[in-house]
């Protein structure tokens, strides 16, 4: 059977991204007093070079194999869909005054784009989060956002270098519930309006920003190819559902506030328990930066001396230390997001209330599903999906099929929690419709869905 890659439906990416025939809001300096400039590159194709691409051919979709249909309707969808948001006034707005208001409150963020765009067109996108927190006035944040405009740029090769104020002046700025449907919106119109590959999403934060990417990766991981945290605590937050992407956590060795240094060695550890427990997953390193407390460099690409023996510091105070380059965007760059995995594991006590998606990877579940962690196992030779529960999920979920990980000509057998059916999958459009609308990613668009309450009754 011949299966589509990563690379087949980038392609159908390349043909659509960056086309809302409008200048690119990149070249204006939107963050104040921003101390640095960037070269500013139009990512932005006009709507007549679209249609030079799009009306070369006219496939006939009776004519093609199931996979090519989907493949030319996913295509299709795609271009449907982008036209049409790329005419909707509010984003238009947003992107124009770099402000995104949901749910009662409002992010402004600074963006430069920086380089040339890949062979494809696209670009990374890198989300920098703010230090600070709790400030009666706002002066920290706003000095803390100022910084944040210049502090990682350097670091970028080529990409969107976005740096988001944080809706509210509290210890959780990055995290309150309404920030995470503005991440998500954020990250929609990067992809519409600025040739964004929606496969090299990352995010990264220092000290009240690593705080935030310690709580928004485990609700948030399918939107990311990687993050890195420095200076932050993760207060308690649960891990389980980074198996898919990539983690790297830095501290100062003297940062003992909020036992910051220890915190970031035991979590180190809990990564390496959930890769032992899951079988494989769960990248991650941990740069603990011998002689500085709670700055440190992380932002240029020199080597620092870090500790080397993370388990010995974290049980006994005592350190060895070694020579490595600490820099976030390094480390990021190494990853692009698999947006279909083999393996998801999906904590579903660690969701985003104010989230107006539902799914995460190819797995769905409404918001109400609160508790429990599911586990599933694509294998797409034996076209077989395993599902293991720890017995505790409290409603109802589904799988989201896909041409590309899949044999729409054949069933495909479930398992959930040792019992066994088949379903023969099919090409709905309302399906694939439906499931482009919730993320505004042409990477998440599914052909069918499979609700296991009807499934297995």
């Amino acid at each position: 059977m011949k299966k589509r890659t990563a690379a087949a439906l980038l392609a159908v990416i390349c043909l659509f991204s960056g086309g809302c025939g409008r200048e690119s809001a990149a070249e204006e300096e939107s963050t104040p007093d921003a101390a640095e400039t960037a070269e500013i590159t139009d990512t932005n194709k006009t709507e007549g070079d679209m249609d030079m691409v799009i009306g070369e051919t006219v496939p006939d979709p009776a004519e093609m194999t199931t996979v090519d249909r989907a493949a030319y309707l996913e295509g299709k969808l795609w271009e449907a869909y982008s036209r049409a948001q790329c005419q909707d006034e509010k984003r238009i707005a947003e992107d124009k005054a770099k402000s995104i208001s949901l749910g009662g409150v409002t992010m402004k963020y600074g963006m430069k784009t920086v380089g040339e765009p890949d062979e494809n067109g696209l670009y990374s996108l890198y989300i920098a989060l703010h230090g600070g927190g709790s400030d009666e006035t706002g002066r920290i944040n706003d000095d803390q956002w100022r910084q944040m405009a210049t502090y990682y740029l350097g670091g970028v090769k080529s990409g969107v270098y976005v740096n988001p104020r944080a809706v509210r002046d509290t210890w959780d700025c990055h995290s309150n519930p309404e920030s995470y449907p503005i991440y998500d919106r954020l990250i929609e119109n990067m992809i519409l309006f600025h040739a964004v590959d929606p496969n090299r999403v990352y995010i990264l934060g220092f000290s009240a920003g690593g705080d935030g990417v310690y709580q928004i990766t485990p609700r948030m991981a399918d939107r990311f190819a990687a993050a890195n945290m420095s200076a932050g605590h993760p207060n308690g937050v649960q891990l389980d559902s980074l198996y898919d992407m990539p983690l790297q956590l830095q501290v100062g060795i003297n940062d003992s506030a909020y036992d910051r240094n220890k915190v970031t060695a035991q979590y180190d550890m809990i990564l390496d328990k959930l890769h032992d427990k899951y079988g494989g997953g769960y990248v991650h390193r941990t740069k603990i930066h011998v002689g500085f407390a709670h700055n440190f460099a992380d932002y240029d690409d020199k080597q620092h001396e870090i500790v080397s023996d993370i388990r010995t510091f974290f049980r006994t105070g005592e350190y060895e230390s070694v020579k490595s380059v600490t820099s976030a965007l390094r480390f990021l760059d190494e990853f692009v997001r698999d947006p279909l995995p083999d393996m998801v594991v999906w904590n579903l006590g660690v969701r985003a209330s104010k989230r107006e998606v539902d799914s995460f990877y190819w797995l769905s579940a409404p918001q109400k599903v609160t508790k429990g962690i599911i586990t599933a196992r694509a294998d797409r030779e034996a076209n077989r999906i395993e599902i293991k529960t720890d017995g505790n999920v409290n409603g109802d979920f589904s799988i989201l099929l896909s041409a590309r990980m899949f044999d729409f000509d054949r069933p495909v057998t479930i398992v959930i929690d040792g019992e066994e059916r088949e379903v023969t999958p099919e090409i709905r459009e309302d399906v694939m419709e439906e499931t482009l609308g919730e993320r505004g990613d042409p990477s998440y668009i599914f052909e069918d869905r499979v609700s296991v309450s009807e499934l297995f009754g």
